[in-house]
Order: C-alpha cells, then sequence, then structure tokens
C-alpha cells in the first residue's frame, strides 16, 4: 500500500487515513496534494515548499535517514522504492527487474517518476533513479538534491551483509565495484549538496549532516570575506558592502590594500570525512573539499565539477595529478610539477582562470595583472589561454617579471607562453618592486576609475594575494597525507611534519590551511635560500627589512623579501585583529621592519620552524641525491631537502614539497652534476639532461615550449610606475578596443 511516513504527534489526521489520502492526491492529483501540505508546511520546514531529495548508491541508507530528517523536521517522508514505485507496479522492485531486465527496469522507473509530485517533503530515490536524466530533471524542479557519498568499500560490505544479491545493472562479466564505479557519474551529475558519509557512520549523525548542508545551502549570506585590515566595528557597520566569494575572485586584493579571508574561517572536516577520501581519486579531493569552501550560490557544484575535470584533465601528465614518492628514510616527495608549466603553480592557475570568467560580469572587459618571480608567470599565462574564445575577448593578461632575476628557461618559457589575449612585459628590477607595483595599481582608485570609464575595462589580480589562488593548493596537501595513509606508510590521525621551500608564503599557508581543516600535520617547515627574512622572523619575531636586497640565487621563485600572503596568516593568529595588522603592515611600509608580541610569536611557532639554505648546499644536495637515487631535485626542491635534514627530529614522516621540474632550472642542475661544459642554449640544455636517462625525466611541456620558433619576442619596461601603467593602457587599447 501506498503511504506517507509521517514523524509527527498525531494531532492533525492519523496515518491510515493520510496514507490513503495521499496515495489518491499524489499519483493522480499532484496539484491538489501540494496545495493541502503547502500552509502547514511553509512553516515547519526548513526549506518552505521544496523537497529534500536524498540520492546515493544502494545501501546509502536514504531510507532510514529520510525518515530521520523527517522525524526531525516534522514533514512528510516518502520512499520512492516502497511508496511509489511497488505501489504503481502492485509488485516488488526484486520482482519487476527480474520481470524486464535492466534497460526496461530503468524506462519504466523513470517513468514513475515523471508522474509523480511531492511538495515539502523528504524523498528517498532508488540507486538507479539519477540513471533516468527526465526522470530526474523533473524531481529537481521543486528539490534539493542531497548525494549520500558513501565509499564504495563501504557499499559493498554494507550490502553483503544485507544480503543483496541482485541491483540494476548486474550481468554476468559485471562485478558490483563496476557497477558502483559506473553509477558516479550519474550522481555527481544531479547533486545540489554532498553529504560524506564514512563506512561506520551512524544514521542520526548522517541525519544531522544533511541538515546542516541543507542549512547551508539556503544561507551564502554566512560565507562572507573580510579585509585582513578591517576592524570589527568597521565590519558590523557595512552590511550593505559584504564580499562573497564571487567578489573576491574579482577584486583580488581588498580596497583598504588588505588580502580577503573568509570570515568565519574554513571549514573543519571530521576525521571519519576525511578518511571516506582515503581511496578517492586527486580529482574527487578535490571536488569534496572545494564544494565545502566555495558556497554553491557562487559555483554551484555541477559547475565546479567540470571546471576541476578541465584543470586537472589532460594537462597533466600524471594520472595520479600530484604523486607522493619515497625519498630516503623518513622522507617523501610531494611531486608538484607535472602540470603543463612544470611547477606547483599549475594547481591553482589551470583552475583560476575557470573560476574567473564564471564570476565575473559579462558586462565588462577584465585585464589581469599578475607579478611574478618565475614560475607564475607561465602558469598564469598558460592557463587562461585555455579559456573558450568568448572569454578570450574579454579577458586579458599581462604578466611583470624581473628581466633578469628568472632564470633563461623560465624567461623563454614565459615568453613562449604569450598568446592573443596574454603578454609577458620584462621589468629592470626584482620581483618585489613587480609585486608592490601591482599592488599599488590596484588601490590608485583613480588610475582604476579611468580604465574603467575611458576603456570599459576593470583590472584583476592572479597572485595568490588573490584567494581563489590560493584555496586549491590545501587540496594538495590534504591529498598527500591520504596517500600516506592509502599506501600504509601511517594509519590516520599519525602526525605529519611539511617542509615547503617558500617565499611569497602562499604554499606553506595552503598546508597550515589544511592541518586547520583536520588534516593531522604536526609542524611546517618554512625553508629559505639566503634571502631568509622569513627564517629571521619566524626564529625572532622580527620581520626586518632594513638594509636587505635581493639576493639573485639559483632557486628564484623564492628569491623575495616581502612576503605577500603571510599577512593572511597574522590576521589569524591575531584572532582576526585588523586593526593590529593595519599597524604592522604600516610600519612595515614606513620604517622598513615590525615585531610581533611575544604571545603572537608563541603561537606562531607552535605552527612553524625555519630554516634557510646557502647556494653551496643546495647544489650539494641535488647531486647527493643523485648519486645515491638517481633522482634529481630540482634547485627549490633541494633547499627544503637541507632545511628538512637539519630540521626534522625524525619522529614522523615528513612531505617535502617539490615546488618545480628540475628541468626549469637546467644550469644549475648541470653545474650541481658536475658536468664541465653546458651550452647557453636552454634546449640543447634540456637534451643534455635528458642523456643521462635522468628519474623523473625531463618535462614534455618544457620541451615543446622550448621548440617553438619566435619566442624571443616581449617588451621590457624601466623600472618606473608611469611606465608600467603606460603599457597597461597601450595593450588595454591593441586587445579591447
Amino acid at each position: 500500500m501506498f503511504h506517507v511516513v509521517q514523524y509527527r504527534p498525531l494531532r492533525l489526521i492519523t496515518q491510515t487515513s493520510l496514507s490513503s489520502m495521499c496515495l489518491k492526491l499524489m499519483l493522480s492529483r499532484p496539484v491538489a496534494f501540494a496545495q493541502i501540505w503547502k500552509s502547514w508546511f511553509s512553516s515547519h520546514s526548513l526549506v518552505g515548499n521544496k523537497n529534500i531529495i536524498l540520492m546515493g548508491p544502494p545501501g546509502a541508507g536514504k531510507t532510514t535517514v529520510g525518515r530521520i530528517v523527517g522525524q526531525k523536521l516534522d514533514c512528510p517522508v516518502i520512499d520512492i522504492d516502497d511508496d511509489v514505485l511497488e505501489t504503481t507496479w502492485n509488485m516488488s522492485v526484486s520482482e519487476k527487474l527480474q520481470d524486464v531486465g535492466n534497460e526496461q527496469f530503468l524506462e519504466e522507473e523513470g517513468k514513475a517518476l515523471l508522474k509523480f509530485s511531492a511538495s515539502g517533503s523528504v524523498i528517498s530515490l532508488t540507486g538507479s533513479n539519477p540513471m533516468h536524466s527526465a526522470g530526474m530533471q523533473h524531481m529537481k524542479k521543486n528539490g534539493i538534491v542531497v548525494y549520500l557519498d558513501v565509499p564504495t568499500t563501504a557499499i559493498m560490505n554494507r550490502l553483503k551483509s544485507m544480503k543483496v544479491d541482485r541491483i540494476v545493472g548486474q550481468c554476468p562479466g559485471i562485478s558490483l565495484k563496476d557497477i558502483l564505479q559506473f553509477r558516479k557519474q550519474f550522481y555527481k551529475r544531479w547533486y545540489d549538496i554532498r553529504v560524506l558519509c564514512g563506512g561506520d557512520i551512524a544514521a542520526e549523525v548522517v541525519a544531522e549532516k544533511v541538515l546542516d548542508a541543507v542549512k547551508r545551502y539556503q544561507n551564502s549570506e554566512l560565507e562572507t570575506f573580510v579585509s585582513t585590515r578591517s576592524s570589527r566595528c568597521g565590519r558590523s557597520m557595512e552590511k550593505d558592502s559584504r564580499k562573497y566569494f564571487s567578489d573576491v575572485v574579482t577584486e583580488g586584493l581588498a580596497p583598504d590594500g588588505g588580502l580577503f579571508v573568509p570570515e568565519r574561517g574554513l571549514p573543519k572536516f571530521t576525521a571519519g570525512e576525511w578518511q571516506s577520501l582515503i581511496e578517492a581519486t586527486y580529482i574527487e579531493r578535490a571536488q569534496v573539499i572545494l564544494e565545502r569552501c566555495i558556497h554553491p550560490a557562487d559555483i554551484p557544484a555541477s559547475n565546479l565539477a567540470e571546471m576541476i575535470g578541465t584543470a586537472y584533465g589532460e594537462n597533466f601528465t600524471c594520472s595520479k595529478i600530484a604523486p607522493v614518492r619515497h625519498l630516503a628514510g623518513n622522507q617523501f616527495l610531494l611531486e608538484l610539477f607535472h602540470g603543463p608549466t612544470a611547477s606547483f603553480k599549475d594547481f591553482a592557475l589551470q583552475m583560476v582562470p575557470h573560476i574567473f570568467a564564471y564570476c565575473i560580469p559579462r558586462s565588462c572587459n577584465y585585464l589581469v595583472l599578475v607579478a611574478t618571480s618565475g614560475d607564475t608567470g607561465s602558469a598564469v599565462l598558460d592557463g587562461f589561454s585555455h579559456l573558450h574564445d568568448t572569454d578570450k575577448q574579454r579577458i586579458a593578461v599581462i604578466n611583470f617579471f624581473p628581466e633578469d632575476g628568472v632564470s633563461p628557461i623560465q624567461k623563454s618559457q614565459m615568453i613562449g607562453c604569450q598568446k592573443e589575449n596574454a603578454w609577458s612585459v620584462g621589468v629592470k628590477s626584482d620581483f618585489d618592486f613587480c609585486q608592490t607595483a601591482v599592488k599599488q595599481i590596484f588601490t590608485n582608485s583613480d588610475y582604476t576609475g579611468f580604465l574603467t570609464v575611458e576603456y570599459g575595462t576593470a583590472l584583476a589580480a592572479a597572485n595568490s594575494i588573490n584567494w581563489a589562488r590560493l584555496l586549491p593548493q590545501t587540496v594538495y596537501h590534504a591529498s598527500a597525507y591520504l596517500d600516506l595513509v592509502h599506501q600504509g606508510i601511517i594509519s590516520f590521525g599519525s602526525p605529519v611534519d611539511v617542509c615547503i621551500p617558500t617565499g611569497n608564503f602562499g604554499n606553506i599557508l595552503a598546508a597550515l590551511y589544511a592541518k586547520m581543516m583536520g588534516i593531522p600535520i604536526r609542524k611546517c617547515i618554512c625553508a629559505s635560500n639566503e634571502n631568509n627574512v622569513l627564517t629571521d622572523f619566524i626564529r625572532t619575531g622580527v620581520y626586518d627589512l632594513r638594509g636587505r636586497k635581493v639576493i639573485p640565487t639559483f632557486s628564484p621563485a623564492v628569491d623575495i623579501l616581502k612576503s605577500s600572503n603571510l599577512e593572511r596568516y597574522l590576521h589569524l593568529i591575531a584572532n582576526e585583529d585588523g586593526q593590529l595588522v593595519t599597524q604592522l603592515y604600516n610600519q612595515l611600509e614606513n620604517q622598513g621592519h615590525f615585531q610581533l608580541r611575544k604571545d603572537l610569536l608563541d603561537k606562531l611557532q607552535q605552527d612553524l620552524v625555519a630554516g634557510w639554505c646557502s647556494e653551496e648546499d643546495c647544489l650539494a644536495a641535488i647531486h647527493s641525491v643523485y648519486n645515491t637515487t638517481g633522482y634529481i631535485l630540482d634547485t627549490h626542491t633541494a633547499v627544503a631537502k637541507v632545511v628538512a635534514d637539519r630540521l626534522q627530529d625524525r619522529t614522523c614522516p615528513i612531505i617535502i614539497s617539490s615546488t618545480a621540474h628540475y628541468s626549469k632550472f637546467a644550469p644549475a642542475i648541470l653545474r650541481a652534476l658536475r658536468i664541465a661544459e653546458i651550452n647557453q642554449n636552454p634546449l640543447s640544455q634540456l637534451h643534455l639532461l635528458s642523456s643521462y636517462s635522468p628519474l623523473p625525466p625531463v618535462h614534455w611541456g618544457l620541451l615543446e615550449t622550448l621548440k617553438k620558433k619566435g619566442n624571443e619576442d616581449h617588451q621590457v619596461c624601466a623600472a618606473d610606475m608611469s611606465m608600467l601603467m603606460s603599457h597597461i593602457e597601450t595593450l588595454i587599447q591593441n586587445h579591447f578596443m
């Protein structure tokens, strides 16, 4: 008999009469049923007249969870299997499947959905409902689809204990695991909200997670961003100027010169939620983590999935995207160089252009300004070159880099990555000048206003000052830990240390964010080269730029003195005291130094330790590792290796971030390997390295870029603000006008 399971005091109508009435109204007069429930449900439900639709594989617990959610919301509960299909067919679902076969079953199941309608109810779908497109489109019209995401191994164990011997799609030669994996594509297509469910999580807990997720989905106003320099008082006074994810992606830098951060912090994952991702792929992990950090009102889950699939699909040469490789002893390398431009910057910058194109208004052109110390430039240029043609017409990129402050291969790569909407400009200065100039341009309201009025063009940032740049980097730090668990190196909950070559503080900050989200990272080791201002700061609490100049080194990506993302971390440990952050950075700007209070230094040193590496030690590490393992470290990874050797206590594994491929720094590598004669041609250098059959092989993307003809043309600019602004205007006129 068709019935609605109703968990509330029987003070309105009896269960029997309700069941009879619902059977008639839902199947024959759905509109009438909706009208009966409308006035009652709108005042009692979390979602008004919309349905909460639970979706997931067989054995996910949809029916049980649905009943608990219905009880908590005091609303009707409908199980599609029991209350719709079996009532419509007058036979059990298993009998129907056996009677008509897989394909016909899916079609008839979909037809039943198309005839069904409800309002203000909790609905539990069958495991195969999502495979019928028209039926799911019909259901989504008046519902929020919640995906109960349970690990495949857990589902298989549950089905075995339930003695389920047949599901839709099962036939000789096709395993249950294959069917469950095949169905995931359909679940991912339809859901609005994902709820992670570990293997042994109680239904009551899942129900609470469903309610929390629906509340979040309904209330995007809670996920706002603030400047690191804004006061709490100012925030409460400025309700009309709230910033959401889409706003901070577009604006990049806060109007007061600070950096945007989430007002309520980052989401926390439970140990069970992390453990449910142990068997997941990198793309699946990225989807889950970023969904929790980006509200669906800004980017719906389906759009986010498309962006992630595009970013980490064919563009990466390794199927694991960010593999973890054992180096020696308790040291592991997180290889972050398998993207198209051979550095960790690809992880963010293959995604950011698609996020940016989705978030910006279509009524305006945008010019993205980038300052790079080496790797960011080519990654930005390559990323934005993959946009759709219509987006390229309204989005362009200018990349400023120190003309004589990057490696020859990095320079060739940046010039070779130029496209019709992306250009590189060499600046006769260092990275700190380039970065400071870009920040000053953003905060020059007269100039930005002029560009908007005169050319209909707004400026945007793609450096790690942009929150969208930083966010994807948290994924690979979490993924690396999960990989060690999956490989059996550690059990979940065991601590690890991470060691990261650090210049602008973005990569190490992403590791700290992963720690805040629940990854058991014990210490983050900040590795510097001879530009060791961060080492001094972490050890003493004094950030002092007086008398310092950037020293060119073999690891140019960390040849940085002003670490932009440090500001976000200071805002965090200062309990979001924007006034203190403003005071510190005003002092740095005006006097060239600042000092942390002792309580803040104590907090910082609970998270961070620091060391630095000389040029000689960097080359020696490359030589030593190659001789003992056959593996070639790049110069930045070598810096981290040296510092890790000195500072680790060997009581837990340490993950060293390998942030770039050695091919980008061929002259230094050849010198470290003690090869006497070095040809000055970058392509010849890579061919020479390749002849040693190194591990890993020479990067294919660099070889392809260097083979291109005519990649020596680029503009060069003096270290003068007015000259930089003139270049910007000229390029805007050439592209947009």
